[in-house]
């Protein structure tokens, strides 16, 4: 068994996002490319934008601290603290309104 504090780890990312050039930071807590479940903790500066993508499967966004907006076509949904937003399929992207961290997880879908 592992044990793994998100919130110490979502201060790290920030403080590396803060001092980062793009204003993003990430790390895989859980699974990577050779696993179907992914957790990632990201960290994303004030204004930072995850431009456009392809959703890679089932996957949720848990906001720790701040305030994104998830953006999918024409709709979009404002995560605060708390909060868990299901991430649609299709094209979709993401803004930071804060300083803000969250926990990305991820079911690929099998070839």
């Amino acid at each position: 068994m592992q044990k793994i504090s998100i919130e110490a780890l979502a201060r790290q990312q920030l403080e590396a996002a803060i001092g980062s050039t793009n204003g993003r930071a990430a790390d895989t807590v859980y699974g990577g490319h050779e696993k179907v479940l992914r957790q990632t903790v990201m960290a994303m500066t004030a204004g930072t934008r995850l431009s456009e993508h392809q959703n890679p499967g089932d996957a949720t966004v848990f906001v720790i601290q701040g305030c994104i907006n998830l953006r999918a076509g024409t709709e979009s949904w404002q995560g605060k603290p708390g909060d868990l937003l299901i991430v649609p399929p299709g094209l979709h992207s993401l803004d930071a309104e804060e300083d803000s961290t969250f926990l990305f997880t991820v079911a690929k879908h099998r070839d």
